[in-house]
């Protein structure tokens, strides 16, 4: 006979028994419940560090002291190297340049002869006009005597008063002919005076623009050379409108305002003068005037039309609190400062700028010695606390000394 199988059940294997179901449900159950513990504890925890308060931190900031002492105020601007002389050297008189005393760049004394140009015309010129002098001046004197012969001869009526009147006249008339060659005669003196061209000034010479044998014109627009005064020297720069009425109530005190003269990168100080003069009108394109200052330069430190940057030192203010410009702070047109109290707390404190210079400003507003803030300004308002930071002073260079010599080897054994 042959057994059948129960409906449902399969020849190949029957299905799990409810035990395991059961068992793997209870797993799956515990799993949950771990996770949900796992969550519950993790929201409770932050809870917990939320709900403690913790005290702000103190801000990290960097602090100066305020200083009491002097600043001086300059005016800055950019100025020009001008001679107080510059002389273009032409000939008064046409000829022939016979000798040449000047090198180029040579430095030259005043009434030191610079050429020569042939006076040989000129002296015979001289010698015509001197002869035509004393020809006039040796008629003058006969016509003189014969006024006076004939003055006598009018006394005793021997000669008509006509004749008389007419030697007057001529003798007049010969008066004015040896005036007209006296002229004549210092023109042509002053010619061969010209003819050796002498420097007018004290000065250095530029490049020559005639050799020996050159045929020069009388007051030509070419020059023979120039000739530039270096010492003393000025520097022409500008002063804003709105600085003139200090500037020239300065100058009215009878103080010598001190002028520095800087190079173009304002680095190296080329030389140091006084303030001369201002002009007398307010350039309108502009709104500057213009001021002149006269420097020694002894050694040759400006060099004519060189651009330089001038200080005017127009006043020092004296006892006043000088803080830097790091710890200046601006809203809108109001400065402050915050000051660092005694429980190294920051109050915000309005100043006022009275000068700036470089990078100090003279203020009003705070005390000498009261510590401010100069950097970390971010998260800074009324009552923050803060914490200097430490100011570390760079190690002194050591010399580095030279390496001990090795010790000397040991003698080999005999």
């Amino acid at each position: 006979m042959s057994s059948t199988a129960p409906v449902g059940e399969s020849s190949w294997g029957a299905s799990a028994p409810p035990s395991k179901k059961k068992h793997h449900g209870l797993i799956a159950s515990l799993v949950v419940v771990l996770v949900l513990l796992g969550i519950w504890w993790l929201v409770h925890e932050l809870a917990k560090s939320n709900s403690k308060p913790t005290a702000p931190q103190p801000i990290p900031v960097g602090t100066t002291t305020v200083k009491q002492g002097n600043l001086d105020v300059y005016l800055d601007a950019i100025g020009t190297v001008t001679p107080v002389y510059t002389d273009t050297i032409v000939s008064r008189v046409a000829g022939e340049v016979t000798e040449v005393h000047f090198k180029e760049g040579q430095m030259v004394k005043k009434n030191d002869l610079l050429a020569v140009i042939d006076p040989r015309p000129y002296v015979a010129a001289e010698l015509q006009a001197k002869g035509q002098l004393d020809r006039d001046v040796a008629a003058l004197k006969n016509a003189r005597i014969d006024l006076k012969r004939y003055e006598e001869s009018y006394k005793v009526h021997a000669i008509p008063e006509q004749q008389l009147r007419t030697q007057e006249a001529t003798v007049e008339s010969d008066e004015g002919t040896v005036t007209l060659d006296q002229g004549n005669y210092d023109a042509a003196r002053v010619n061969v005076l010209y003819t050796r061209i002498l420097s007018p000034i004290d000065g250095r010479v530029g490049l020559r623009n005639i050799d020996p044998g050159n045929v020069v014109a009388a007051n030509g627009t070419t020059g023979l050379c120039t000739i530039t005064q270096l010492k003393p020297i000025t520097v022409i720069f500008v002063v804003p409108e709105d600085s003139i009425d200090e500037v020239v109530a300065q100058m009215g005190t009878g103080r010598a305002l001190e002028v520095i003269a800087l190079d173009r990168a304002k680095q190296h100080q080329i030389a140091t003068g006084t303030l001369l003069t201002v002009d007398n009108q307010v350039n309108t394109t502009t709104g500057t005037v213009r001021a002149r200052a006269t420097f020694p330069n002894t050694h040759n430190e400006l060099f004519p039309n060189q651009f330089v940057n001038t200080r005017l030192l127009v006043k020092t203010l004296t006892g006043v609190n000088l803080v830097p410009q790091a710890a200046l702070q601006h809203n809108n047109d109001i400065a402050f400062v915050y000051v660092v109290q005694a429980d190294n707390s920051v109050k915000s404190t309005n100043v006022k700028i009275l000068a700036t210079e470089g990078q100090t400003s003279a203020v009003t507003g705070v005390e000498p010695d009261q510590v401010l803030v100069t950097d970390g300004f971010d998260k800074l308002q009324n009552g923050s606390k803060i914490k200097p930071r430490a100011t570390t002073q760079p190690a002194p260079a050591q010399q580095q000394s030279a390496p001990p010599p090795p010790p000397p080897k040991p003698a080999p054994s005999p």
